[in-house]
């Protein structure tokens, strides 16, 4: 880290541990600046930006919550250190919604205060995280990397956390680095998709069931709840579960005690529930396909991942990790990504997500018999310069043009970006499918050359 970089403002009201903070970071390299309150803080830092905030949470003028608030509005990129007395699972939460990426909790050593101050500067320079199963969160953009502070904190708080999503972001692998981030690191990380087991299994897989409790239970089965004992559920996709499991699911969260089917006695377990979904179960508690409480219950800590369209800076990385990774497989070298190639998968929206992404890397990597891939393996729905040159008529801007006119050609330039397909030109131009169908009739557009 370069010594620009290596700049602190360290906010606490007492002064013996404001100039105590101050000369431990200063023996470690670092530019200090000192304040003893929130408004002092908050004018230093509008003066001069910091990469680094170390504060206090409770201060005569006013909370490091606050401050650290003010502190991501003028620079998101600004990390932020929280140090308490009263650490709680309720304030973790706040820290976790405000934007903190680590707290202490007093008191603390100054090798205490040194790893994470390390680990949370080395992760603002870091472009991947590998988890334990060998796969990796990628990018570097700000908004994942919020997402992950966020989750830093989360894993420490062991509380229930609900991560709400698109699909294809990664919320499974966001689970495992939850796991792995907090004290249940060496306990079993246990998984269920929700919308995978049919409902009438369901049941007896997270709760596990004896002999001879339905018809083909020939064998006692351990449910997922106790495999699980001990560390971390992931319950991938809750909200698919029926009503009628839900109320079984929020006595267990609120037990902590599990029933097999077909017996009478109850088992103790002590695990940490990771729920995922890709709908607002708010929404769906709205329109009474989720129950409200066990949604409180699920929804101590939420979190969320950005979809890759907000992750814009993100894509040419994950492009090139997919394409090192999938050409290992092969037995290859890595080939190089052409600048085109990159700028037309930046245009994309990714509707996918970044199992999306993968995929196309996969498929392209294996088709590719080169060194080099170049935007000629790019679809005709990647907006490329190529693409305009080979394909797509410029729209005409000239003064007098009427706005239907515009209209046809913007309509028909679309079309000719996605091959013709309609739900794809559909989703570019940001209006439902009927509208294109009316529109092609409308313009006279050939109904066969866009099928």
């Amino acid at each position: 880290m370069s010594q620009l970089m290596k700049s602190v403002l360290v906010v606490d009201d007492e002064p013996g541990i404001r100039m105590a903070l101050k000369a431990n970071f200063e023996q470690a390299g670092w530019q200090v600046e000192t304040a003893g309150g929130t408004v002092e803080a908050t004018e230093k830092f509008r003066r001069s930006r910091f990469p680094l905030v170390v504060t206090d949470v409770r201060m005569p003028d006013g909370d490091g919550l606050h401050l650290m608030r003010t502190v991501k509005a003028t620079d998101a990129s600004t990390a932020v250190i929280l140090v308490t007395a009263f650490a709680t699972v309720s304030q973790a939460v706040q820290a976790v919604q405000s934007g903190a990426c680590d707290y202490l909790t007093k008191p603390f050593s100054f090798e205490q205060l040194q790893l994470v101050v390390s680990r949370v500067m080395d992760r603002r320079t870091t472009d991947s995280l590998t988890v334990g199963n060998g796969a990796e969160i990628v990018g570097s953009s700000p908004a994942l990397a919020k997402a992950l502070d966020r989750a830093r904190i989360a894993a420490q708080a062991d509380a229930d956390v609900l991560i709400e999503a698109e699909s294809g972001t990664g919320k499974e692998l966001l689970a495992r680095f939850i796991h792995e981030s907090g004290e249940r690191r060496d306990k079993p990380f246990v998984a269920v998709n929700c919308a995978a087991v049919p409902e009438t299994l369901l049941e007896s897989e997270l709760f596990g069931h004896v002999k001879g409790a339905f018809t083909g239970a020939t064998l006692a089965k351990v449910g997922k709840f106790e495999l699980a004992n001990g560390g971390t559920l992931l319950l991938d996709e809750v909200g698919e579960m029926a009503l009628d499991l839900q109320p079984k699911l929020l006595r267990v969260l609120q037990e902590r005690e599990v029933e097999r089917l077909g017996d009478t006695r109850t088992i103790p377990v002590n695990v940490r529930i990771v729920a995922t979904t890709n709908v607002s179960l708010q929404t769906m508690v709205e329109h009474g396909r989720f129950r409200a409480d066990l949604f409180y219950r699920l929804n101590v800590i939420p979190l969320t991942l950005p979809p890759l369209r907000e992750r814009g800076d993100d894509i040419a990385l994950l492009a090139q990790h997919f394409a090192q990774k999938f050409a290992k497989q092969s037995g290859r070298s890595a080939p190089d990504l052409d600048r085109e190639f990159l700028a037309g998968m930046e245009h994309h929206p990714w509707p996918g997500n970044a199992r999306e992404l993968a995929n196309f890397m996969r498929r392209v990597v294996a088709i590719s018999n080169g060194d080099r891939i170049g935007p000629e393996y790019l679809g005709p729905e990647f907006l490329t310069p190529s693409a305009l040159k080979a394909g797509a008529s410029p729209i005409s801007l000239q003064a007098g043009t009427s706005m239907k006119e515009l209209e046809r050609q913007l309509l028909e330039t679309t079309l000719q970006l996605t091959g013709g397909n309609r739900t794809r030109a559909a989703e570019m131009l940001g209006v439902s499918l009927r509208t294109i169908r009316n529109k092609i009739r409308e313009f006279g557009l050939p109904p066969r050359r866009y099928a």
